[in-house]
Parts: structure tokens; C-alpha cells; sequence
């Protein structure tokens, strides 16, 4: 479902255009994503990762 055909039963406008705090809420509620992980994040996940698999090449390699 999108925002684009719908109308705000407060201001009647477009709920795509976000004019007032309900359609605003409305449209934040129809478009919600994921929580998204800081890319910071994910780069230390990889050197750590790097890092554990340096440590079991050295220890069984």
C-alpha cells in the first residue's frame, strides 16, 4: 500500500504531501523501514571477523 492515493480526513490533502502532523504520522507509518545498522557498525563486525580468522589460521594453521 502507498501514500500516493490517499486522503488525510484531517486537512484533505494528499497524505503524500505531509501538510499536517497527521499525515505526517500516517505517512511515516506507511513508509517505516527496518532498523538500519550504522556503517561503522558493519566495519568493525568485518575486522573483527578478519581478526578471529587470523588468530585460528596462526592457531591451526
Amino acid at each position: 500500500m502507498s501514500c500516493e492515493h490517499l486522503i488525510c480526513a484531517r486537512c484533505s490533502n494528499p497524505v503524500v504531501e505531509g501538510r499536517c502532523p497527521t499525515c505526517r504520522a500516517a505517512r511515516a507509518e506507511l513508509h517505516h523501514h527496518g532498523p538500519s545498522v550504522p556503517p561503522a557498525v558493519v566495519l568493525a563486525v568485518l575486522v573483527a571477523l578478519l581478526f578471529a580468522a587470523l588468530v585460528l589460521q596462526r592457531v591451526y594453521g
